[in-house]
């Protein structure tokens, strides 16, 4: 099975431009549509549906032809904060471009509808917004440095930092890039911003001030991702900022892998209203994060109505199933006041089905310097979605015989019968501890 593709919507009211595009993107192998659209209620409404990782869109479209692109990749955002944008102009103003950009650059990109067709250009702005990146026409890059930069002596490495900037890189990036730290480069920053402010003629001015605008979405940018790395136990953030590992290398540890499901989430969805829904699911987040982290684990992801953490990893810890038992019996007593308080409300509950496993793992940061991902794999991992699934009823967990074994204290539990599960061809023992008082 190849690697899953970035998902696209098109909206554009030119039949021939939104064709040209969509015929563009499909050379791309890692690149899928997934819908179209002509107005402003078509894009909305099939976005909505669709839920694609970007959507390139048009500015002006029907009923108005204002903003009506903007305004849906706004709405939508509103409803899916990760969707990446791409917006396809035929204006070349700056100031356009940068006020857009400066709403929260992440994830959002502004190209020039009369340059798409110029190399790939278009599919590595799709790349780049739908991780969160941002990025700028280069037309648009030259029509902001070129007025600052004239006649302003400039060294080629003040150049470089500048060009940078226009582009919209991450301070984090830059730095990478130059061999250097982000404290570095924010104190160069500063001092090219110093050095341009008092040579700028009186042309430069908006130039200047539309960079300063820039500048300061990226480093708002920056400063929401260190306040999600907080979110994180120590040990993630610590490794990635000082990178005591390199990108790709892997190292070998024992942990204890937890995963947890939602039992008939799908149901669940069908008839609820999909904006209680997404607050059930927003609080269900919530509470199984501060389950996990209170237990000293890391959350890996959260993959719809899953959630994966381990325990053990990326600080040792020997204690590691204790800890992951404790979280998985945490986060069905957090459930469990969750559906109480939803009860009131008339939401439907969520029941719990958690499955650990014990043993060795790879882990790695994976990724790029301006983007890392720390990662565990291994028959560990897949052997705890498997014990997840048997977690029946809602409000169990199953634990595997290694988990079982490691153990500090006896655990008053249920032996299940030797069963084989999908994926592995020797038989697994594993026990389910009983469903916990206020479960569901």
């Amino acid at each position: 099975m190849g690697a899953p593709k970035i998902t696209v919507f098109l909206a554009d009211d030119n039949v021939i431009v939104r064709e040209g595009v969509r015929a563009m993107l499909a050379l791309e192998p890692d690149l899928e549509i997934v819908g179209v659209a002509a107005d402003y209620d078509e894009l909305v409404a099939g976005a909505t549906k669709m839920e694609p990782q970007v959507l390139v869109t048009d500015i002006r479209m029907p009923p108005s032809f204002q903003s009506e692109g903007i305004d849906a990749a706004k709405e939508l955002r509103k409803r899916h904060p990760g969707t990446g944008v791409v917006v396809l102009s035929q204006y070349d103003d700056p100031d356009y471009a940068v006020s857009l950009l400066g709403e929260g650059a992440a994830g959002y990109g502004y190209l020039l509808k009369d340059r798409v067709a110029e190399g790939d250009q278009l599919a590595r702005a799709v790349r780049e917004v739908a991780t969160g990146g941002s990025v700028l026409d280069p037309k648009i890059v030259e029509a902001l440095v070129q007025p600052v930069s004239d006649d302003s002596g400039l060294s080629p490495a003040e150049e470089e930092l500048l060009r940078h900037i226009a582009e919209g890189r991450p301070i984090k990036a830059i730095a990478a890039a130059q061999g250097t730290t982000p404290a570095a480069v924010a104190d160069a920053v500063d001092d090219l911003f110093l050095a341009l402010s008092r040579s700028a003629s009186t042309g430069a001015k908006g130039a200047l001030k539309r960079l300063r605008m820039l500048q300061q979405a990226i480093i708002e940018r920056e400063e929401q991702g260190e306040t999600l790395s907080r979110l994180l136990p120590g040990g993630v953030a610590d490794r990635v900022r000082a990178g005591g590992h390199s990108i790709g290398e892997t190292e070998e540890l024992d942990v204890t892998v937890l995963m947890s499901d939602i039992r008939g989430y799908s149901g669940i969805a069908e008839g609820a209203d999909p904006s209680a829904l997404a607050r059930q699911l927003n609080a269900h987040r919530a509470e199984m994060n501060h389950a996990v982290l209170d237990a000293g684990g890391t959350v890996m992801q959260f993959v719809g109505d899953a959630v994966m953490a381990v325990f053990g990893a990326p600080v040792p810890l020997d204690d590691h199933a204790d800890r992951a038992l404790e979280a998985a019996l945490m986060m069905h007593s957090r459930q469990a006041s969750l559906n109480d308080r939803w009860e009131t409300e008339g939401l439907s509950p969520f029941g719990l089905g958690i499955g650990l496993s014990t043993g060795p793992v790879a882990a790695a940061l994976l990724g790029s310097e301006e983007r890392l991902e720390y990662t565990v794999v291994g028959d560990t991992v897949n052997l705890s979605q498997r014990l997840q699934d048997l977690a029946r009823p809602a409000g169990c967990t199953v634990l595997s015989e290694a988990t079982y074994q490691a153990l500090s204290r006896p655990l008053e539990a249920q032996e299940l019968d030797p069963t084989t599960v999908k994926g592995r061809k020797s038989v697994v023992r594993a026990y389910r501890v009983p469903v916990e008082s206020g479960g569901r």
